[in-house]
């Protein structure tokens, strides 16, 4: 037998071939209404036949007004219809139970399920009703919401959260924490050893201060003094007075300060005036060495000065400070609340607590503590390399 070579049919031939196969079908709905008996129509009106037999012709305006009226029977059984849909359409929404074989392997079961949902899209049916159950086990419980009857519960179920694992420590981090711990308790150890062999002149003649502002000028950005707290080596508090602010306070920084404006009110007598509270300091300060954090802010408030040689600031001591940049750069200080947990393990100016002046020196007065030793001992080598330089400086200037 001869091939037959492939046909193709250009867009406007295959429009004509839907259409004919169009007229076609109308014709065999028409004939088929034609046996089946009832209305037909022919030259523009209509036929109907009673139960007698005869038969009237209606004119199309006529039959057109008549056929807006529907009789009891039709109306009954179109009610009946739309009950028969939605009745059909809840079906459709309530979800199927599907058994998979205990027998199965996993990737038996896999294709089971995978069958099962296509079967389920050829009947029209959406994927999401569908719910697998190996054999064998109990049939789910499913929760249905008080308001409406039709499982939107389950939906609500679906979008809960899931519960966050709850997370452990790990035993290297608890290792290297112990570790931690036991090198600060020999640190603080060796340091108790060491200050008690001290002599008292020489622990009486430091002193540690800190300061607490408040916001005054536009958007209270600009600092005055409203506390000051001054403690001894021991920690024994020597001052610790709030002061009233000449000038309208615009941000009390309570959050931070943790002062209120009854604490520097006029009607508070405990609180003193600035230029008392000045000379009272200044009086505790005087032939002192001085220990604070960024003492250069604490000074400026008070309007003070100190000899430089007698300041320890744990703010500018260089083991304290952090280097910036990638290759070192310049050192910058760091928070007292940092190192005084590095160096101590004690936890100071907590997040949402206000800050306190009194704990803020002690904690400033352990931090020296620490490293007073090393310190001093610095200092004397830089002040002995300063008078060699002094005295070289001289003698080559008497010989000239």
């Amino acid at each position: 037998m001869n091939k037959m070579a492939n046909v193709f049919y250009t867009k406007k031939a295959k429009a004509k071939m839907r259409a004919r196969r169009r007229k076609q079908m109308k014709a065999s709905e028409g004939d088929e209404t034609k046996n089946s008996g009832g209305e037909r129509r022919e030259n523009g009106s209509t036929m109907t036949t009673d139960t007698d037999g005869k038969q009237h012709t209606l004119n199309n305006a006529q039959g057109g007004r008549n056929s807006r009226k529907r009789s009891a029977a039709q109306i009954s059984s179109s009610s009946d219809g739309k009950n028969a849909n939605s009745n059909n359409g809840h079906q459709a929404t309530s979800t199927t139970t599907i058994t998979i074989p205990a027998n199965l392997t996993p990737k038996e079961a896999k294709k089971f399920r995978k069958d099962a949902r296509r079967k389920a899209r050829a009947q029209g049916q959406a994927e999401d009703q569908l719910h697998f159950i190996i054999e064998g086990q109990p049939l789910p419980t499913k929760k249905v919401d008080d308001n409406d009857g039709n499982g939107d519960g389950d939906d609500k179920n679906k979008h809960k959260k899931k519960k966050t694992k709850q997370s452990f420590p790990r035993i290297n981090d608890l290792l290297t924490q112990h570790a931690e711990e036991q090198k600060r308790a020999a640190k603080r150890a060796k340091q108790t050893s060491s200050d008690a062999a001290l002599p008292p002149s020489e622990t009486q003649k430091y002193v540690a201060i800190d300061c607490e502002m408040v916001g005054i000028g536009i958007d209270g950005k600009k600092s005055a003094l409203a506390r000051a707290s001054v403690v001894d080596w021991d920690g024994t508090v020597l001052l610790d007075v709030h002061v009233r602010v000449p000038e309208r306070v615009t941000d009390f920084r309570t959050s931070v300060s943790g002062i209120r404006p009854k604490d520097i009110h006029a009607r508070n007598e405990a609180a003193l005036e600035h230029d008392e509270c000045r000379t009272k300091v200044g009086q505790l300060l005087h032939n002192k060495v001085l220990v604070g954090h960024a003492l250069k802010n604490d000074l400026s408030a008070l309007m003070l000065t100190h000899p430089r040689e007698d300041i320890r600031d744990t703010a500018r001591y260089k083991p304290f400070m952090r280097a910036t940049g990638r290759s070192g750069g310049k050192l910058r200080p760091r928070k007292l609340r940092d190192l005084v947990y590095e160096e101590l393990g004690k936890r100071i100016q907590v997040e949402g607590s206000a800050h306190s002046s009194v704990e803020d020196a002690r904690a400033t007065m352990d931090l020296f503590r620490c490293v007073r030793g090393r310190w001093e001992k610095e200092l004397m080598e830089k002040s002995k390399k300063k008078k060699g330089k002094k005295k070289v400086g001289g003698g080559d200037r008497g010989e000239k």
